[in-house]
């Protein structure tokens, strides 16, 4: 009888760069695993965190990484499990994309991605070469197909393995979080296990890292494509699979179902996990909030909560005369909720200081967005005086309906350190808002029960920067206002397509234009969650000078 396989799955949130940190949590993954464990996985780029980006191209950062595995070897000595790290890897003039073997003392093999993503918030082909296609390993008595992330979206690289005798596929990964892609994974994979009638495993990193958000969720499917195993979404997991060989197929003696999570749940724990952990992996003592009492900044603040505590975060409102007593009412009740501090700083003497400097630059044609803009600006510079006497980061409030029009202020409600809103369309952080009401997340650290008024949510949008303002006075209605964008953002769709659905001509134009013109306030944005297929930012890359929707009209 064929002996079982053990391999222990090992979902980990590395740092980018903590090559000390990274070999750390390796190190104690193989002290604790058991000694009957023939293979122990971790994700892609492992060593380094995913992804290093253009650390690559720095020579003695490879030496480091090449440094810190070779001690891995050297510690490996005397033990028979053999450890798979993934890494950055030189071989001549080459670097690769690598999962480097490691057992007793040697490297036993190294198999290096053949695909390399260039598209979206890739660019491996910047910084790495691809590999040839990989050749099966034996493990226990099992010849494993093991393939780098990509190779897995590719029918080649499955098909080259089975051809040369694999008997399961095994699939390290640095897959990021986007609404709906876990299906995606899934229906890809089904696809592999279709075409080579071999059961597949596949493991994912899990974290925040910069603008993107790992959400770990590795799974098994068996030979015929169904889901053996699952691990947890947005946390760390490891798992000891034992596989037996029974019939003509590689099988799990044992599983383990986590719950996933969809629709809105996913999407809130996602943000609250890329707020968290870009906060603590950048060392800041918490994040500072100009509450509004507007549903954009009472969702940042319950965002912020349930990432970092209500310890860490510091709200504060900062009232013009414009600003209605239901604003300053809701914020009071938000800060109660979520038990944290509140203080009201005005800004009605800094307006009517800077309308005295600027008076004679000023006349009856100065246009009233500049007195707006003022406002929103002398916010900005209290909040960052702040930041800089606390330590803690400003938290920008912007969602993507707003950043896509140009609704917001440079150096004013734009400025901060990061933007947990900012792919999420206005009617997103509608439903967010009303589920964290009805649901605490579980990877949250707020309280339970409703957190935000219900007045904020069922109240007109104000930015309350002119007596009787709602933001419908210069957008359309946000359900129009989204369609139209993710039409022209996510789908790519032209203006004939757009109109098609039921809109006018000239609003399409209009917002087509708006979106184009607001290009060069996004590219001094700060950084924000990506949870979309085609965020602000890397994914989406538009030149700032373009007349194009103009040529259209």
């Amino acid at each position: 009888m064929t002996k079982p396989v053990n391999i222990l799955l090992v979902q980990l949130n590395p740092v980018v760069g903590d090559l000390p940190g990274n070999l750390g949590k390796i190190r104690k993954v193989r002290d604790e695993a058991a000694p009957n464990v023939d293979l122990i996985l971790f994700p892609e780029m492992i060593v380094t965190g995913y992804s290093p980006e253009d650390l690559v191209l720095k020579p003695f950062f490879l030496r480091r990484v090449e440094d810190g595995v070779h001690r891995l070897v050297e510690e490996s000595k005397g033990d028979k499990r053999i450890l798979a790290v993934a890494a950055p890897w030189r071989e001549g003039s080459m670097t690769y994309n690598a999962v480097i073997l490691i057992r007793d003392g040697v490297i036993l093999q190294t198999i290096a991605k053949h695909h390399l993503p260039n598209y979206g918030v890739f660019d491996e082909l910047r910084v790495f070469a691809p590999a040839p296609l990989p050749k099966p390993v034996e493990i226990g008595g099992c010849k494993v197909g093991l393939m780098v992330c990509e190779d897995m979206w590719f029918a080649d690289a499955s098909a080259h393995l089975k051809a040369h005798g694999a008997e399961i596929l095994v699939v390290v990964n640095g897959s990021p979080y986007e609404a709906s892609k876990d299906d995606l994974r899934v229906r890809v994979a089904g696809k592999r296990v279709a075409e080579t009638g071999l059961p597949l495993v596949y493991l994912n990193q899990v974290g925040g890292q910069d603008e993107l958000v790992f959400d770990g969720s590795s799974f098994m499917l068996d030979h015929t494509g169904k889901i053996v195993l699952q691990l947890e979404e947005f946390a760390e997991d490891r798992f000891s699979l034992e596989l037996r060989h029974s019939g003509a197929h590689w099988r799990a003696a044992n599983a383990s179902l986590a719950r996933t999570h969809t629709g809105a749940e996913s999407i809130y724990m996602a943000l609250v996990l890329g707020l968290r952990d870009y906060v603590r992996k950048n060392g800041f003592p918490g994040v500072l909030i100009g509450l509004s009492g507007g549903i954009d900044s009472a969702l940042c603040a319950t965002l912020a909560v349930d990432a970092l505590g209500a310890e860490t975060v510091h709200a504060v409102m900062m009232p013009s005369p414009y600003t209605s007593q239901a604003s300053l009412d809701d914020a009071a009740a938000l800060a109660t909720n979520l038990g944290i501090r509140l203080d009201s700083i005005g800004i009605e003497d800094p307006m009517r200081t800077f309308g005295d400097l600027l008076s004679g630059h000023f006349d009856e044609s100065t246009p009233g967005i500049t007195f707006e803009n003022i406002q929103s600006r002398c916010r900005g510079l209290i909040l960052m005086a702040l930041s800089n006497s606390s330590g803690k980061m400003v938290l920008s409030t912007g969602n993507k309906s707003e950043m896509a029009v140009g609704y917001a202020t440079l150096y004013g409600d734009m400025c901060g350190g990061f933007n947990p809103l900012k792919d999420l369309y206005k009617m997103q952080v509608y439903e967010l808002a009303r589920w964290r009401n009805a649901h605490r997340p579980s990877n949250g650290l707020g309280p339970e029960g409703a957190i935000i008024p219900d007045n904020i949510i069922t109240r007109a949008p104000s930015a309350e920067l002119k007596a009787d303002q709602t933001d419908q006075d210069s957008l359309p209605p946000y359900d129009v206002l989204d369609d139209i964008l993710s039409c022209l953002i996510e789908k790519d769709m032209g203006r004939d397509e757009i109109v098609a659905r039921g809109h006018s001509r000239e609003l399409v134009l209009r917002v087509w234009r708006l979106l184009d013109m607001a290009e060069y306030k996004r590219r001094q944005a700060p950084p924000g969650i990506k949870i979309t297929s085609r965020a602000f930012g890397r994914d989406r890359r538009y030149p700032v000078t373009n007349h194009f929707s103009k040529a259209d009209e």
